[in-house]
């Protein structure tokens, strides 16, 4: 290839999109991640998704600092350690978010970024097997399916839900997202995890304008006379340069895109001179803003069958057929099967909850890892859609191998612990409604007498993050915004940003959709602005 126009640092969900558009339009791009690749069977069977969170080959996640508004407790968060990133250890879950959340974006300063404006994004990234329509794609490269996984509570769950009052929305990914209650979907494809790396980099290009290297870890970005130029990497414990005709995109995620660019002399002045850093650009909100979703799980035990029943001995033996003959079955199952977005008071002009029903509950075993319930379970997650807490990323130190500190806020106002309090006893009025009542025999967690003040004292102690982390590098057309609306970082030319750090405020729900709509609009952006009008 010789030198790249571009070089896309991170082959995360947004940095595989970006980098396959790019080629496709024409430049010559060099991605470079520091995972190996997700062409392994624990990243490719959905269900397997608890044996690659929390383990260091697939996924080197960082400890959060202790943080008061959950009892001083230091969180596990996961930090992909794969080709495709989020997209090849997630729960495959598919949630574009509301209007509403994009329409905040642009009235925030992210203009261009409007649902409208990014809705042609989501179309293209993805082919839906419900089929396309002026609001879904039938023809991208990310397969979204109905989850392969049938149970009769499933279907309670909705029934029950609209019983309650919340509105039956035929696709949440529709014409109204973001509302109403329906089956969750899921990225697969062909009863496979739909990955980035798989649905974008494999496959679809003849390879002629696009490389891709792993088992490199990007240092920090190479700056010359206020533009970059290249960036730092470590491979095999060597340091070399790899350069960029065009200029660099970060795309590393919301734990690390800061970090590299603090390493590079791009952020708090005192902070980087703490530290030794020489400081090019003095950018206060780099690392700041720094979001994600809270959420508390009520478990319940069931009187029918889950897929605990089914992991057991010949039903397991059962289910394992089932997916080798016909790709269907438990082992296809993502970490939703049905979702309620709700309001937890009259006023709320949008959905502030997501309540989520999966057929299956777990617990944690002595080394931390997910281990199923041992009898028919379901677990009901409540989840804060907008919290009101802000954290930031930090250096630990100058050496490129030293992780970040984050220091997070999760509940950030008493106002976040009741509408999660809100949103369990919304679920418990679901749950107490024909036809599942009939189905559930206990709830196990946190238990049906723990109410009023003690459930928000739960709510205080048991919530916890979801995963989602966001908004480090907020973009917006404020001085203060990290990038523009174009994402580019202000202060040096030739730098981009395309991950979810980029994200003003979360969008309710799940993020990873948004995360590669993000990708496949940074790279018409970033094609327009060097001349390739597409």
């Amino acid at each position: 290839m010789g030198t790249p126009d571009i070089i896309v640092a991170g082959g995360g969900s947004a940095g595989c999109a970006l980098a396959a558009r790019l080629a496709e339009g024409g430049l010559r791009t060099l991605l470079v991640e520091a995972g190996e690749s997700d062409l392994d069977l624990r990243c490719m069977v959905p269900a397997l998704t608890v044996a690659v969170v929390n383990n260091p080959a697939y996924d080197r996640g960082i400890m959060t600092e202790p943080d008061e508004t959950i009892g001083g407790r230091s969180d596990y968060w996961p930090a992909a350690h794969r080709l495709g990133g989020g997209s090849a250890i997630n729960g495959m879950i598919y949630v574009r978010g509301h209007r509403q959340d994009y329409d905040n974006w642009a009235r925030m300063g992210a203009t261009g970024w409007s649902f409208d404006e990014v809705l042609p994004y989501f179309r293209r990234l993805e082919t839906n097997s419900r089929g396309g329509d002026a609001w879904r794609g039938d023809s991208g490269p990310i397969g979204v399916s109905d989850n392969l996984v049938s149970y009769p509570i499933i279907d309670q769950f909705i029934a029950a839900a609209q019983a309650a009052g919340i509105p039956r929305n035929p696709d949440h990914n529709g014409e109204n997202p973001g509302e109403g209650t329906d089956y969750a979907q899921a990225n697969q494809a062909g009863g496979l995890r739909a990955s980035a790396a798989r649905g974008y980099l494999r496959g679809r290009l003849d390879g002629a304008n696009l490389r891709v290297l792993t088992g490199i870890r990007v240092e920090r970005v190479l700056i010359e006379q206020g533009r970059a130029t290249g960036i730092v990497v470590r491979q095999d414990g060597t340091e070399r340069t790899l350069r960029a005709r065009l200029g660099i995109v970060l795309s590393t995620g919301s734990l690390n895109t800061p970090r590299l660019l603090m390493l590079s002399g791009i952020g708090p002045a005192a902070h980087l001179h703490e530290h030794g850093v020489e400081c090019l650009v003095d950018r206060p909100e780099v690392g700041a803003n720094l979001q994600d979703h809270a959420g508390t799980h009520v478990v319940l035990g069931t009187t029918v069958r889950s897929i605990n029943s089914d992991t057991r001995g010949l039903a397991a033996l059962g289910q394992g057929l089932d997916f080798l003959l016909h790709r269907r079955g438990v082992l296809t199952s993502s970490m939703c099967h049905a979702q309620a977005f709700a309001r937890t008071a009259p006023g709320e002009p949008i959905p502030d909850v997501q309540i989520s029903m999966t057929a299956f509950a777990f617990e944690f075993g002595p080394d931390g890892r997910a281990v199923l319930l041992k009898r028919p379970s379901i677990t009901i997650t409540v989840c804060l859609a907008r919290p009101e807490g802000r954290g930031r990323v930090s250096l630990r130190s100058n050496r490129p191998e030293d992780p970040p500190v984050v220091a997070h806020r999760l509940l950030g106002t008493d106002r976040d612990v009741e509408r999660i309090a809100r949103g369990i006893e919304i679920a418990r009025d679901i749950l107490a409604r024909p036809p599942i009542a009939d189905s559930i025999e206990v709830e196990l967690r946190p238990g049906a007498e723990v109410t009023g003040a003690a459930l928000r004292e739960h709510v205080r102690r048991a919530s916890v993050p979801l995963y989602h982390p966001v908004g480090t590098c907020r973009m917006g057309s404020d001085d203060g915004a990290v990038v523009d609306p174009e994402l580019r970082l202000r202060g040096i030319d030739g730098l981009w940003v395309a991950d979810a750090s980029v994200m003003p405020r979360l969008p309710i729900g799940n993020t990873n959709a948004t995360a590669m709509m993000i990708g496949e609009k940074a790279a018409d952006l970033i094609l327009k602005q060097v001349g390739r009008n597409q």
